[in-house]
């Protein structure tokens, strides 16, 4: 694999910040509401940004 140039590094690890960010977010909501369904809907919602997260630190191994 090609390495990254500074310019897709710092774009990468700026999605990285901000998928790590809704995950917090959504947990923070989830913590919050009283409704399962919606709970369960926040926590899916977290779960898939830390998957994208997880995803995209692949690129920087």
């Amino acid at each position: 694999m090609a390495s990254l140039t500074t310019k897709e590094l710092t774009a990468l690890e700026d999605q990285i910040s901000a998928e790590l960010t809704m995950v917090k977010k959504a947990q923070a909501m989830a913590g919050m509401v009283t409704t399962p369904q919606i709970q369960q809907s926040l926590n899916s919602f977290a779960q898939k940004h830390q998957q994208h997260a997880d995803t995209l630190m692949t690129f920087l191994q």
